[in-house]
């Protein structure tokens, strides 16, 4: 970083955070600074069934609020599903003081900010015509519920960005509905809740935390606090992830990556993402493939496409991320690509686009559908052709 990138920046965040093990309490005390009545939209089996929203209910009714459950999800929400909700909520009378508490992963936490911005609106158009380069190009006119976070994955940083990410099967796209104003106000990200999430979750979200943090550091939209948070962030991941992954209990590792997935929110939603998240977004949407799984396939193919832009910033997130002196920048650069690579198999995910269930014919669709917010902040532009010859490689 150079003086001169400190000329002019914004950073977008939310209110107030709350971290720690246990820290869900805390909800009994910020609610009613916020609002009266609690809009719950629920993204965790496991959890539900593990008593813990009938805890949250208690906390929330200790508080003097009243509380509904409006939705539960269990998959990334479509168009469908957020209009189904928004008119469910409009229902029930939304009135001052309504608050949408997420308690999920990043399906739960989009869902609730999209639902939250909707149904304040004036005109009952679809979330579709709000949603970037498909139907009308609407923007939101009034202000958002206030949503509150509380993820239970450590992976997306929903809980800290100011996008929603929605699907749709016709045309089969996904694309995010973009206001400062749909950003938490409070996220309150407990390490516990994250325990019970399978291996599979806790790969697949890990592997994006640390492609968030990679892709927002090179980005060409990178802001300053973005970048001194990043690296920093994304060494704790390398440690904590693996283990994790192998031992489930492990209170550090699961604090550590709860850590490192609230950074990558930050960094992502300031500085923006790159050809990774491009490409997965395409393959959610066509493949339907899970999103951290399509970005920890993309990450070692799109830093050795980088590589030749941005050496030197990849280079400092190797040295920093793995605290090793190297002999020159392209020697880091190898080394972290390995280490992606090596975390890859350690976590059980395929390394192929074939083992993914993606076929060749599917390829140019793809190359299509990769083009939006996240691809135009790559450090590399690549046009179609070559970004289709870079996909059938990794076939």
């Amino acid at each position: 970083m150079v003086l001169s990138d400190l000329a002019h920046f914004d950073l977008i965040v939310p209110r107030k955070i709350i971290f720690g093990w246990g820290r869900r309490t805390a909800l009994r005390e910020e609610l009613p600074r916020l609002g009266k009545r609690v809009l719950v939209i629920s993204g965790s089996r496991t959890l539900e069934k593990a008593g813990l929203f009938d805890e949250l209910q208690q906390l929330v009714m200790e508080g003097g609020l009243d509380w509904q459950i409006v939705a539960r999800i269990h998959s990334e929400p479509t168009v469908t599903e957020v209009d189904h909700v928004s008119d469910a909520v409009r229902a029930l009378g939304v009135r001052q003081g309504d608050i949408i508490l997420a308690v999920g992963g990043g399906s739960a936490i989009d869902l609730a900010k999209a639902v939250a911005a909707m149904v304040t609106q004036d005109a009952r158009a679809p979330i579709r015509d709000y949603l970037e380069n498909i139907g009308r190009n609407l923007k939101l006119i009034q202000p958002a519920l206030p949503v509150v976070a509380v993820p239970t994955t450590a992976g997306t940083g929903a809980e800290a960005t100011r996008n929603a990410v929605i699907c749709s099967h016709d045309p089969p796209v996904k694309k995010s509905l973009r206001d400062d104003r749909i950003m938490p106000y409070l996220a309150v990200v407990d390490p516990e809740l994250t325990v019970s999430n399978s291996r599979a979750i806790t790969a697949a979200a890990g592997m994006d935390a640390i492609t968030q943090l990679i892709e927002s550091y090179v980005s060409v939209r990178r802001r300053p606090i973005p970048q001194i948070l990043a690296p920093q962030a994304l060494r704790i991941a390398f440690q904590c992830l693996p283990n994790a992954f192998t031992n489930p209990m492990d209170r550090t590792a699961r604090e550590g990556m709860a850590f490192a997935a609230l950074i990558s929110g930050i960094c992502l939603a300031n500085s923006g993402l790159g050809m990774a998240h491009g490409v997965a977004a395409a393959l959610g949407a066509l493949g339907e493939v899970p999103h951290g799984i399509a970005c920890a396939v993309m990450l070692p193919v799109a830093l050795q496409v980088n590589r030749s832009v941005c050496p030197s910033e990849l280079a400092y997130l190797a040295r920093i991320a793995f605290d090793q002196k190297f002999a020159n920048d392209e020697e880091a650069i190898d080394y972290l690509i390995s280490e992606v690579r090596n975390l890859q198999a350690k976590l059980e995910i395929p390394d192929r686009l074939s083992k993914l269930g993606i076929h060749r014919e599917l390829i140019p669709a793809i190359v299509n559908e990769s083009r939006g917010s996240s691809m135009s902040g790559n450090p590399k532009q690549l046009k179609d052709d070559e970004l289709m010859e870079v996909l059938e490689q990794i076939l």
